[in-house]
């Protein structure tokens, strides 16, 4: 796999901590979409924390983390052994305006008004058959402080046949499934916070997009009613860069019925006319490509 310009840090135990941080990038010059650079992490011999502290520490959700680590103990990642840290990443290929939620490699880009910088966020979405919309672009109806959660019919149809009754309404607090802040977009969908932080980089809403509580109450308190929101699915994504290297960054693609959720083999990938045109030039090396699409690591590799 092609890496580029790795950084090693090798911390003490007591470096990790529950604390997040918005993983925030510059803004690149020109056409450029090409942000970040990834991060080796030796963890500590005396290390006891879990992949998701982990993952929380350096802004990543638990996609993130297993796309770039295959074979990770999600428990106790080994220690002594390396993590990538796949901060580095593309673009999407969008206007750079407001907020953009990409299921497929369950992030948040928010593109501050005024501002050249974006601010990158992991996310839970919504499980298969209650998943999160795509190709819709929307806005910030309004937002709200302490949101009280209302279950539906349905809802308690399902938790119900799981031995599980749920109140009528949630109320606001640390235990409400919605979290402490909530920006409701549309009529039906709210970026919100939650109760259970392992979501984060999984399949687990009812469609809503969950974040941990640190990044709901910074979007909570940057981000304005009315602005624009859009939802894309895009598992792989491909930038030309100025100085003319290409890149592709492919995510496991989110599966579309039960029997691709439960299948071992890997849901299929078909590039698209945007993709193919990026990877088809004649300094391209095919099989790098092919190795990138196979491997699905979740990080910007160089194909020529």
């Amino acid at each position: 796999m092609n890496i580029r310009a790795l950084l090693t840090l090798s911390l003490a135990l007591v470096a990790f901590s529950q604390t997040a941080f918005a993983v925030e990038y510059p803004l690149p010059a020109g056409n450029s979409r090409l942000v970040g650079e990834n991060i080796n992490l030796i963890i500590p011999q005396d290390s006891k924390q879990p992949l998701e502290d982990i993952a929380a520490q350096y802004q990543m959700g638990l996609s993130n983390m297993l796309e770039a680590n295959p074979g990770v103990d999600v428990l106790l990642p080994v220690p002594g052994s390396m993590l990538i840290i796949p901060q580095q990443l593309i673009l999407p290929d969008t206007p750079r305006e407001g907020i953009i939620v990409n299921s497929a490699e369950m992030r948040i880009y928010y593109y501050p008004k005024g501002q050249n910088k974006v601010i990158v966020l992991p996310i839970g979405i919504g499980q298969l058959g209650k998943d999160t919309p795509f190709d819709w672009i929307t806005k910030v109806e309004r937002k709200k402080a302490g949101p009280t959660w209302t279950p539906t019919a349905k809802m308690h149809e399902e938790y119900r046949a799981n031995g599980e009754i749920l109140p009528a309404v949630f109320p606001a607090g640390p235990d409400n499934p919605m979290g402490l802040y909530a920006l409701y977009v549309g009529r039906l969908y709210a970026i919100h916070g939650t109760n259970a932080n392992f979501g984060i980089g999984l399949r687990v809403s009812h469609g809503c997009v969950r974040l941990r509580n640190d990044d709901i109450k910074y979007l909570f308190d940057n981000v304005p009613v009315g602005t624009r929101v859009q939802f894309i699915n895009e598992s792989v994504k491909a930038t030309v860069e100025p100085d003319g290297s290409r890149y592709i960054e492919v995510h496991n693609p989110l599966s579309v019925n039960e029997a691709q959720l439960k299948s071992e083999t890997p849901v299929p990938i078909t590039l698209n006319a945007g993709i193919t045109n990026i990877t088809a030039d004649s300094s391209v090396s095919h099989t790098v490509v092919e190795q990138a699409v196979q491997e699905r690591a979740g990080i910007p590799v160089k194909v020529n």
